[in-house]
């Protein structure tokens, strides 16, 4: 089976749309916010996060969320990280979260072996 083919069956698996995804002319696949939360609905993740501070630094800018997820699937732990080098949002730690979420789920739901990202993790 290509690696097409193990996408297609894998997003089929999880009743994924079109407009979940799009593709990254580096060449990669992102998955959009709506498609990581269908996604964590679907294997029924259940995720909570923690401040890395060690790694964060709020007067840099620089903050490092911890997430663990967890479902029937298995469970992870990653990280989600901001610095003013790599996010432009306002709300920085919103932002390592939602890394930190996208990483989790897609993790516990086998796209990122499958060169998939979502959509906060990539510039």
């Amino acid at each position: 089976m290509s690696a097409i083919d193990e996408l297609k069956a894998l997003s089929d698996k999880y009743d994924m749309r079109a407009d979940h995804f799009h593709k990254d002319q580096r060449g990669f696949v992102i998955m959009t916010r709506r498609g990581v939360e269908h996604v964590q609905a679907k294997i029924k993740a259940v995720v909570r996060f923690e401040i890395v501070p060690e790694w964060s630094d709020p007067s840099d800018g620089r903050y490092v969320i911890k997430a663990y997820g967890k479902c029937e699937l298995g469970h992870v732990e990653t990280y989600g990280e901001v610095s003013k080098g790599n996010n432009r949002n306002a709300y920085p730690i919103a932002m390592a979260e939602k890394r930190a979420l996208s990483r989790a789920v897609l993790k516990l739901a086998g796209f990122y072996q499958h060169n998939v990202y979502g959509e906060d993790e990539v510039e």
